[in-house]
């Protein structure tokens, strides 16, 4: 399976902001959404990607006047992507070696979609159960 199948099933949504927006606003969205993570995005283009995990980390050498800065200043920079043509195993091993949870999704140079963690494994779950049907039904019929 590709990255493309599980876009179509979650949909190409993307949460972005730009990067001056102030960290607390990306703590509020993070929150009403209830999402991991939102693009860091400037005229179409990825400046980076701010994370749960990049808000703590700041939030604990820092202290709380950090909020007051821009996304700019504690975003990941290096992003790494991947092709709606990528297989899930690809991404998986994709995320677990470099350690992160989100992976825009780039057609060329243009985003259409963030895949988390999440949603692979969601997909691998359902996969491997329509994979148990399909032999209960084969076994039913033998």
């Amino acid at each position: 399976m590709t990255v493309r199948a599980i876009l179509d099933t979650k949909g190409h949504q993307i949460m972005s902001l730009e990067p001056e927006a102030k960290l607390s606003a990306a703590v509020k969205i993070l929150g009403e959404r209830k999402i991991g993570a939102v693009l860091v995005m400037s005229a179409g283009r990825i400046e980076g990607i701010l994370s749960e995990r990049d808000i703590v980390r700041v939030l604990s050498e820092r202290g709380a006047s950090v909020l007051d800065e821009s996304v700019s200043a504690v975003m990941t920079r290096k992003v790494v992507s991947c092709k709606q043509s990528d297989t899930v195993g690809a991404i998986m091993e994709m995320m677990t070696l470099g350690k992160f949870r989100h992976l825009p999704v780039l057609d060329g140079d243009r985003v259409v979609g963030l895949i988390s963690i999440g949603d692979v494994v969601k997909w691998r779950v359902r996969e491997y159960e329509q994979e148990q049907e399909a032999l209960r039904e084969y076994i039913k019929t033998a």
